[in-house]
């Protein structure tokens, strides 16, 4: 049974460790491990991850048999319009066709809807296979986004979208 838990501050930690498990599996075949590290080190050290929660951003931990497996995070970005954001979602490859990624944006979904969203986007790497789940189960590609990152790196992303 995969539960799901709101992260707290002192979650940070198991964020973090399951980002460095997950990423070099996902994006090492499209992006350079330079650029891994660097994009690790900018989105997922504790300062940030602490700045994104105290701002409002609400993670999530999926965890099976005492063991997290992923995670999830959110947040309004546009309050006129009920816009919200995945900014992220990962689950450990061991993992994948477990419905883990589909629980964790199910409960994404839910908790946007209950508090008034009306429309929930991300940004996926156009090499990302996760495109096409995103596609199944709704999410429409809105935008072809090149965003600077810093240190001469860009994240080519589509930007998708579903209402809610």
């Amino acid at each position: 049974m995969i539960l799901l838990r709101k992260a707290k501050e002192e979650d940070i930690a198991i964020i973090t460790d399951l980002a460095e498990r997950i990423w070099p599996q996902t994006y090492s075949s499209y992006i350079s491990e330079e650029q891994l590290h660097y994009m690790l080190n900018m989105m997922y050290n504790k300062g940030e991850l602490l700045s994104q929660l105290q701002k409002g951003h609400t993670f999530l931990i999926a965890s099976e048999e005492g063991k997290d497996i992923g995670f999830a995070g959110f947040s309004i970005i546009d309050a006129e319009n009920h816009a919200y954001k995945l900014h992220k979602l990962y689950v450990l490859p061991e993992t994948h066709g477990k419905g883990v990624g589909k629980i964790l944006i199910n409960e994404v979904v839910n908790l946007a809807a209950r508090a008034g969203g009306k429309t929930l986007q991300l940004n996926v790497n156009r090499n990302n296979n996760a495109k096409d789940f995103y596609l199944k189960i709704g999410f429409r590609i809105k935008e072809t986004v090149d965003i600077e990152i810093g240190n001469g790196f860009l994240m080519n992303d589509y930007v998708m979208e579903i209402a809610i």
